[in-house]
């Protein structure tokens, strides 16, 4: 027991120690973009510092299955070289029984990544989302859903205005809103019109809207009495077409918590919640990817040194961790886009790595 709690220890201050190098370089590299970024806007340090520590989250979060491979990677070998692994073999202990407190660690530190690491990823992300658009423009725009529909804000000179949508459909360069409601407020955040449609079309600057009906909201005024119908009216609007499926693609601030509701409101609003349904059992599979990394790094680094070729060995597990990475990020984008089964997007990858480790394990213990 005193033996698991060792290896455990030391695979968690390497964790550390390289998790706090690496977000370092990217806290640096991150603090330099958005320099980059926003050098036409006038802007404090400290406020370019809270950018990027906005994103820090989010990139730690991405780099996780790095860091757990480099931990593993770095462990193993300063075990070898200090004959720690020798010793424990000497002792009547299997080396896989050497790679049980580090899996354990992998697993916690997954579930605290998804429980713990994931909302706190979303509410930065949206964070970081709303500055960027309040420090380059003032109007800013927001998309989201409920199981009345989709919700979308804009912004203007002379004030904003909150859009409702019963459906949706469109291509790429036309999007087509139906069952439509846009209620206007002044620069002084009081409504003055609410208008009804039974369809909009987004084009260049501007809203068209078909079978519309304006009603005046101003105080003292009949709304209906004043009410005016005109087949087609024209309003501005910041939106474009590329803003509206941007959004409506992404995930990133989203919270695993969130990610079921989501999912019901898409199929309630008859959209498409397959992107999502994908993400969240990527999300589930998470801390089993980060386990199948920990058995990569261990699969060629859990030798004794004096039989060299270290490098090769720490190069063959980079390789693999990396190929690993990109089979589980293809097998997603499959998922995403309907081509595999949801839970085999998610799942597949890191259970076929683990038994493939588990077998190169198994073949270097017991030959």
């Amino acid at each position: 027991m005193k033996l698991d709690l060792y290896y455990a220890r030391q695979f968690l201050t390497w964790f550390v120690i390289i998790s706090g190098l690496l977000m370092t370089l990217v806290l640096l590299i991150d603090f330099s973009e958005q320099l980059r970024r926003f050098d036409d806007v006038e802007l404090s340090v400290m406020q370019y510092l809270a950018l990027a520590f906005l994103k820090s989250p989010a990139a730690f979060y991405t780099f996780l299955p790095l860091i757990m491979i480099l931990t593993t990677i770095v462990l193993f070998i300063g075990l070898a070289r200090s004959s720690e692994l020798v010793v424990t073999r000497a002792l009547g202990r299997s080396g896989l029984r050497a790679l049980v407190p580090p899996i354990v660690m992998a697993l916690l530190i997954g579930g605290l990544a998804v429980g713990l690491l994931n909302p706190i990823v979303a509410a930065t992300s949206n964070r970081y989302k709303t500055l960027s658009e309040q420090y380059r423009n003032a109007d800013t725009a927001a998309v989201s859903f409920t199981g009345e529909g989709l919700w979308l804000r804009q912004g203007g000179s002379t004030g904003q205005s909150v859009i409702r949508a019963g459906t949706y459909s469109g291509d790429a360069d036309m999007l087509l809103l139906f069952d439509v409601s846009i209620l206007a407020y002044d620069a002084a955040g009081a409504p003055y019109s609410l208008t009804f449609a039974s369809q909009a079309r987004l084009g260049d600057g501007d809203w068209l809207l078909k079978n519309a009906k304006v009603w005046p909201l101003a105080p003292g005024l009949n709304p209906e009495l004043r009410a005016s119908e005109k087949d087609e009216l024209r309003i501005p609007t910041t939106l474009t077409n590329e803003q509206i499926r941007e959004t409506l693609g992404r995930s990133d601030g989203i919270s695993v918590y969130d990610l079921p509701k989501t999912i019901a409101a898409l199929q309630q609003a008859g959209f498409s919640s397959t992107r999502f349904r994908v993400l969240l059992q990527v999300e589930m599979a998470r801390p089993l990817l980060l386990v199948a990394m920990v058995m990569v790094g261990a699969a060629f680094t859990m030798r004794h040194a004096r039989l060299g070729g270290t490098g090769l060995a720490v190069l063959a597990s980079m390789l693999l961790g990396f190929g690993l990475y990109f089979v589980h990020s293809f097998a997603q984008i499959l998922g995403e886009n309907g081509q595999i089964p949801v839970a085999l997007a998610a799942w597949a990858p890191p259970v076929s790595s683990i038994l493939l480790t588990m077998g190169l394990l198994l073949h270097a213990e017991d030959g």
